[in-house]
C-alpha cells in the first residue's frame, strides 16, 4: 500500500487548493519534540497541510498495535522518537511493508553526537522531561508570571528577571508565559495614558525592563477583534482609534528612551522570536549586573 496524497490544483495558481497528507507522530514520551519538528518542517511548504495523527506515551505492544492499525488505515509519513528497540523495529518494519516513509527525527543528531563525543549513549524514555532543578525552576517562574500578570503585585518587581512594559495588545502576557517556560521569571506592566506606572519600576535594579511596541494598525486590528469577541461595538470607543493608539506607542517610546530600556517591535514577530530577543538581552543584562557586583566589592 502506498501513501495517498489528495490534491486538487486549478490552472490558476490563485485558486490552488492545499495538498493534504497524513502525518503520523509516534512517541514513547510526550511527543513535544516530534510536534515541533513536524510543524516547523510543514511550515516550509506553501499550500500543504498535514493531517496529524498524534500518538504520545506509546510504551506497550498493545498501544503500538493500535498505532500500526491507524497507519495502515490512513497511510502517510511516519515520524517517531522511541527507545525500545523491539517496538521501534516493529514500527519500521510495518512502514517498510506498507511502502511508507518512516524516520526517527533524532537519529541524525544522535549519530553526530556519538561521532563527536565518541561515547555510548544512555537512552531514557522521556529523559528530557525528568523532574530536575530546571523543571522546578520553570514551574516557579510560571507561578510567578501568573501571580504578577498585568501589573499585579508591583511591590515584587525586584524579584523579577524581566519586566515587560507596553500598551494593551502587544503580547505582554503570552510572551511572559513563554519566558516562564524557559525558566525566566517575568512580569508585565501595561502602559495606559494618564495612569502612572508604579514608582518601584523606576527604582528596580535587578530586572531587565523591555518595552514592547507594534504598529498602530496591528494593535487596532487585534483590539477590534478582542471587542468583537466580547460582543462590543468597536466604533463606540477610542480603544481602537489609530491616532490614539499612535500616541500610546509614542508614549512607550519616550518612556523607554528616557530610562534606557530596550524596545522590541512585535508587529511581525512571533512570540518565540520576541522571547528569543529578550533572552539575548537578558544574557547581556546579567553580565552587566555581575560586573557591577564585582566592582562594588
Amino acid at each position: 500500500m502506498s501513501t495517498r496524497v489528495h490534491s486538487a490544483v486549478d490552472d490558476d495558481e490563485e485558486n490552488a487548493v492545499p495538498t493534504f497528507f497524513h502525518l503520523h507522530l509516534v512517541s514513547d514520551s510526550t511527543g513535544e519534540t516530534l510536534s515541533m519538528v513536524a510543524r516547523a518542517t510543514v511550515a516550509r511548504y506553501d499550500d500543504v497541510e498535514a493531517i496529524e495523527h498524534f500518538y504520545p506515551l506509546v510504551r506497550s505492544d498493545k498501544q503500538l498495535d493500535r498505532v500500526l492499525a491507524d497507519i495502515e488505515a490512513s497511510p502517510g509519513m511516519v515520524l517517531y522518537t522511541m527507545i525500545n528497540p523491539e517496538m521501534t523495529e516493529r514500527l519500521v518494519r510495518t512502514c517498510r511493508d506498507l511502502g511508507l516513509p518512516c524516520a526517527d527525527v533524532l537519529d541524525p543528531v544522535i549519530r553526530m553526537f556519538q561521532s563527536y563525543l565518541n561515547m555510548p549513549q544512555m537512552p531514557r524514555v522521556g529523559g528530557q522531561h525528568q523532574l530536575d532543578a530546571d523543571y522546578f525552576k520553570r514551574i516557579d517562574a510560571l507561578n510567578f508570571v501568573l501571580m504578577h500578570d498585568d501589573g499585579a503585585l508591583p511591590e515584587d518587581l525586584e524579584e523579577a528577571e524581566v519586566v515587560l512594559v507596553g500598551v494593551s495588545r502587544t503580547s505582554k502576557t503570552p510572551t511572559s508565559i513563554y519566558l516562564a517556560n524557559r525558566g525566566v521569571k517575568a512580569t508585565n506592566i501595561p502602559i495606559v495614558p494618564a495612569i502612572p506606572l508604579p514608582p518601584k519600576l523606576f527604582r528596580a535594579k535587578r530586572p531587565l525592563v523591555v518595552g514592547l511596541i507594534a504598529s498602530p494598525e496591528r494593535i487596532a486590528q487585534i483590539r477590534e477583534h478582542r471587542l468583537l469577541t466580547l460582543n462590543a461595538d468597536p466604533r463606540s470607543t477610542s480603544y481602537v482609534d489609530r491616532h490614539a493608539i499612535a500616541e500610546e506607542v509614542a508614549l512607550t517610546r519616550r518612556l523607554c528612551s528616557e530610562h534606557g530600556w530596550p524596545i522590541i517591535d512585535v508587529t511581525r514577530r512571533s512570540i518565540e522570536e520576541t522571547a528569543a530577543a529578550i533572552i539575548a538581552l537578558l544574557k547581556e543584562h546579567r553580565v552587566r549586573l555581575a560586573a557591577l557586583a564585582e566592582t562594588g566589592r
